[in-house]
């Protein structure tokens, strides 16, 4: 197949039911978006705009890999029947030469036989929500009973596996789970996980007196919760099991790019498709003020490429502070994800990231081992 000249690099989080979601946990942040459509009826993407959706996102890919990601809420509310339209269209506007990948993000509790199979047959990569053993998972992760999850997210779990489905365990940690590191990965192993994501909580607060909520995540804490993780990752999992911090941590090494757009030097890379159509600059700013436009009206490549999209991106590296700059693990943070970025430094200067301590805790921990594999690297291309 011809590619067009212009390389544009984007994985677009899909939200056919808006925010809608089966479960209520307590530091969702994406249950806030309810009041931009409370007068959607009925809250899921029609067939016509859900066409118009895949076309353009094929159109806008510059890759011979086209990557859907469908998120929520919760996207299996959708309907299975939903996601088996999509993937006739996906392979409707498919281009020669190009490869189809889908990705869906779900608590697990709605799986069942019906789903596993229609995922087996078209090969979606699943990622699950758990948040550790049933007594860490169930502190923050309820249902609108404010009854426990974790008994009908491990059977999906259990499910996604009977089928041999490729999926990924997203941990968020908080000021709960982050105190049992080893419990935690420990866990994940006995369920056999071979992806792990570790998701930092940070809620913030103006008010509170560290500006963020009490269920959020301690900054040193957090980098102590992955120093001790990784000590038992290297010691005895490093090729059997894929934790993303880790992999970005260690591409340094190699002099490679991040991937994750939280340590990316610019970000704008990950936007939002709401159900609607509506297009916002990120799954974290999914409010009026980062709305771009709508696909009825602008193309989707448009909304990437254009002035609004790039210079909120930018904005993540214009804004970073000195203090940042001159920092000894400046390549492998970037000053992580803006959304963080709330405190100030020693110097009094605004903008430094809220998780910086514990980070910094991280990766100078890691830089004995990331320098010993860029010197590895080095010999072998002498």
């Amino acid at each position: 197949m011809v590619m067009p000249e212009k390389f544009r690099e984007f994985q677009l989080f899909v939200k056919p039911v808006g925010s809608h979601c089966n479960l209520a946990c307590r530091y969702c942040y994406y249950s806030k978006t309810d009041s931009l459509y409370q007068s959607s009826s009925p809250l899921l993407m029609s067939d016509e705009l859900l066409e118009l959706y895949i076309s353009q996102h094929i159109e806008a890919t510059t890759d011979t890999s086209v990557m859907f990601s469908w998120h929520g809420g919760e996207p299996t509310l959708a309907g299975i029947d939903f996601y088996r339209k999509a993937v006739i269209l996906q392979h409707k506007y498919l281009l020669p030469g190009q490869k189809l990948i889908n990705g869906i993000q779900t608590n697990g509790t709605l799986l069942n036989d019906d789903w596993c199979c229609f995922f087996d047959r078209e090969q979606f990569i699943v990622g699950i929500s758990i948040d550790g053993p049933v007594e860490l998972h169930d502190w923050y992760r309820k249902d609108k009973k404010s009854s426990g999850t974790f008994a009908r997210t491990l059977k999906g779990y259990e499910l996604l596996q009977h089928y041999g489905i490729t999926s990924e365990i997203l941990c968020v940690v908080n000021a709960r789970n982050v105190n049992y590191p080893l419990e935690v990965y420990r866990f994940f192993k006995r369920l056999g996980a071979r992806y792990i994501t570790f998701l930092p909580l940070v809620e913030y607060n103006p008010e509170a007196p560290l500006k963020v909520s009490p269920g959020s995540v301690q900054p040193e804490a957090f980098g102590r919760f992955l120093i001790t993780i990784f000590d038992e990752w290297i010691d005895r999992d490093i090729g059997a099991i894929d934790i993303q911090i880790f992999d970005e941590a260690l591409r340094s090494a190699f002099s490679r790019e991040h991937t994750l757009c939280i340590f990316k030097k610019n970000c704008g890379g990950v936007p939002v498709l709401e159900h609607n159509g509506d297009f916002y600059s990120c799954d974290h700013y999914v409010e009026p003020g980062y709305r771009l436009g709508n696909i009825r009206d602008n193309h989707l490549a448009a909304l990437l490429d254009s002035r609004e999209q790039q210079k909120f991106g930018q904005l993540k590296s214009i804004n970073l502070p000195q203090y940042c700059k001159s920092c000894e693990v400046l390549e492998m943070c970037n000053g992580e994800c803006p959304k963080n970025r709330f405190i100030q430094t020693p110097q009094g200067e605004p903008g430094l990231n809220y998780l910086c301590a514990g980070y910094k805790l991280f990766f100078r921990h890691c830089l004995p081992f990331i320098n010993m594999l860029r010197k590895v690297s080095e010999d072998q291309e002498d």
